[in-house]
């Protein structure tokens, strides 16, 4: 049984509070989910779009009371974020919510479960109080991010913001829109990938079979022609990078687990497709 919850410190996260009491109406004409669902028990993925429809940044949104609100996201604007990459026991594993987007407060803390395998979870506190008891020092960031990629959860950086249309990193799969709620900047174009034709683009998983490094924005080729782009990146232990891209779903693509030959910057080299824990929409 595991003792004690590892925790990774994401100084690339950034935490804004909104206060006040027009801040969930205007927040509700601004981003793809439902605000009507957030509330101190439940934690809300939601993207905020320009009019094109494309994707400026992923917000986590944490309720403290009904008109104040904590977003997650990038860049880091505070510290003091930090994230689990493990199971706890004892009284910490006791208060931590048990279903994905559930929050529970923990002392001074906010925890929101942000997957259900492996378990994983946000603690945002104040800098100025102590982790909650149970935590062990800080572990490596990869550790965090390759969970991340494995889970296929994009993120959105200053490089990547406003590339991408929201289907293409595939928030409908995630839950991070709401297709029935109320006007909102960027919906026209959401709605009608949505209701009237199939998303071509979608993010994908992929890891190199030899010591390669990439970054969110970098482009590459696929040996069928197809090309990608860098949403999320880990390099692993060995060297070797596991990574999140946007490319077609073309017919006859390499599927999981086969061999894709890729091309950055004139290089060559081997990629191999995994799976993602969702299915894509046919």
């Amino acid at each position: 049984m595991r003792s004690a919850c590892s925790t990774v410190l994401l100084d690339a996260l950034g935490v804004l509070r909104a206060r006040g009491q027009d801040v969930l109406p205007f927040l509700q004409g601004q981003l793809s989910n439902d605000l009507t669902l957030l509330s101190p028990d439940r934690s809300l993925l939601a993207g905020y779009h320009n009019p094109q429809g494309r994707v400026i940044a992923l917000l986590h949104l944490l309720q403290l009371a009904p008109d104040d609100l904590l977003l997650l996201l990038p860049p880091a604007t505070a510290a003091g974020v930090e994230r689990s990459d493990e199971a706890a026991a004892g009284d910490l594993l006791a208060a931590l919510p048990a279903s994905p987007d559930a929050t529970a407060r923990i002392a001074a803390a906010f925890a929101v479960r942000l997957a259900q395998e492996p378990a994983r979870w946000l603690l945002v506190s104040p800098l100025s109080q102590p982790a909650p008891p149970g935590t062990r020092p800080a572990a490596e960031t990869r550790i965090w991010q390759r969970l991340a990629v494995a889970a296929g959860e994009p993120q959105v950086y200053a490089a990547t913001s406003e590339e991408f249309v929201a289907q293409m990193l595939n928030l409908d799969c995630l839950g991070a829109i709401a297709f029935d709620k109320g006007c909102y900047t960027g919906q026209e174009i959401i709605a009608r990938a949505h209701y009237r034709g199939r998303v071509k683009r979608r993010l994908q998983r992929f890891v190199m079979r030899d010591a390669r490094q990439l970054r969110p924005a970098d482009a590459g080729t696929l040996s069928d022609g197809r090309a990608f782009e860098v949403v999320e990146a880990v390099v692993l232990a060995d060297g070797r990078c596991e990574f999140l891209a946007v490319a077609p779903l073309a017919i006859g693509e390499s599927a999981p687990g086969t061999a894709a030959a890729t091309s950055i910057a004139g290089e060559r080299f081997d990629a191999q497709a995994l799976p993602l824990p969702y299915p894509l929409p046919s």
